[in-house]
């Protein structure tokens, strides 16, 4: 059995200089300040961290979002963080659209975290990049782009949906678990938050398959059924922030997701194990669901 976790959105803050305040972040720092500084806490990711430290997990997937304003100090204190989770060889990153807050970080993320961010035996970070572990398969998007002021879309491009296509035939036969920080559901939860090209993403899934698909980004667990070849359905399967405090809206409190993954090619199960943060600031198991 292989047994893959996975978190996302930690929104890492740092105190920006003046100048860093310029054009989106300016509003972003504002929302910080109004709401998101009471939401996203780092002690209760340190409470998620020492918990799935506990846990007996083979690999570590986490879908972006790391930081909030994508500022150095934030880049920082992230690769500080993935370096007490494991090594680059046992965790697996995607960014996310706070990662590429604005224009001109789009290589930051690389830069900071690249060795978490590549494929087997690469030097240079590409998306998609392909992990092999055991019997599965790790295959990472990246939707991040900087955006407009109150947009948080992503996207992936025709390039990297026609490279994804040919990863996942490539890799058929093991158990192919896809990595992308925005959901390809349509319609969206948040159309101003939407994967502009999620039709075109599910059109490949569909045509090539996959067995599962993790994502981050609306801070809340979710487990939404997509089609795949032979009449099949793959599970595209939603987290919470790593760092959320409580429950806010209609996002859930900090939590993460272990999968267990057994069988072969034809005949494999999946099960997925949901925890999450408490009313007493604990975490513990909440759900315990056979996706497959």
């Amino acid at each position: 059995m292989f047994v893959l976790a996975h978190l996302s959105d930690l929104h890492m803050a740092a105190r920006p200089r003046l100048r860093e305040l310029a054009s989106k972040r300016g509003l972003g720092f504002i929302n910080w300040h109004r709401k998101r500084k009471r939401i996203h806490r780092p002690e209760v990711l340190d409470v998620i961290t020492s918990d799935l430290k506990r846990q007996t997990v083979d690999h570590i997937a986490v879908t972006g979002d790391f930081t909030n304003l994508s500022l150095p100090a934030e880049y920082a204190r992230a690769r500080a963080w993935l370096e007490s989770l494991g090594s680059p060889t046992d965790v697996t990153v995607v960014p996310g659209n706070h990662d590429v807050y604005v224009r001109g970080v789009e290589t930051a993320p690389a830069a900071y975290w690249g060795e978490y961010m590549r494929g087997d035996g690469a030097n240079a970070t590409s998306f998609p990049f392909v992990r092999r572990r055991r019997n599965v398969a790790l295959i990472a998007l990246s939707t991040a782009l900087p955006t407009a002021p109150l947009l948080a879309t992503g996207r992936l491009g025709d390039e990297q949906l026609g490279k994804l296509a040919i990863a996942l035939e490539e890799t058929r036969g093991l158990f192919r678990v896809v990595l992308i920080h925005h959901p390809p559901q349509s319609p969206p939860r948040r159309y101003l938050r939407r994967l502009t090209d999620a039709a075109a993403l599910r059109r490949v899934l569909a045509d090539c398959g996959a067995e599962l698909l993790l994502h981050g980004h609306d801070h809340c667990r979710a487990v939404v059924w997509l089609d795949a070849p032979g009449g099949r359905k793959l599970p595209a399967v939603g987290t919470p922030s790593a760092s959320a405090r409580a429950p806010h809206g209609d996002e859930n409190a900090a939590g993460y997701s272990i999968f267990h993954i057994d069988g072969e090619s034809g005949a494999w199960h999946c099960t997925m194990i949901a925890r999450q943060r408490d009313d007493t600031g604990g975490v513990q198991e909440i759900e315990q669901r056979v996706l497959f």
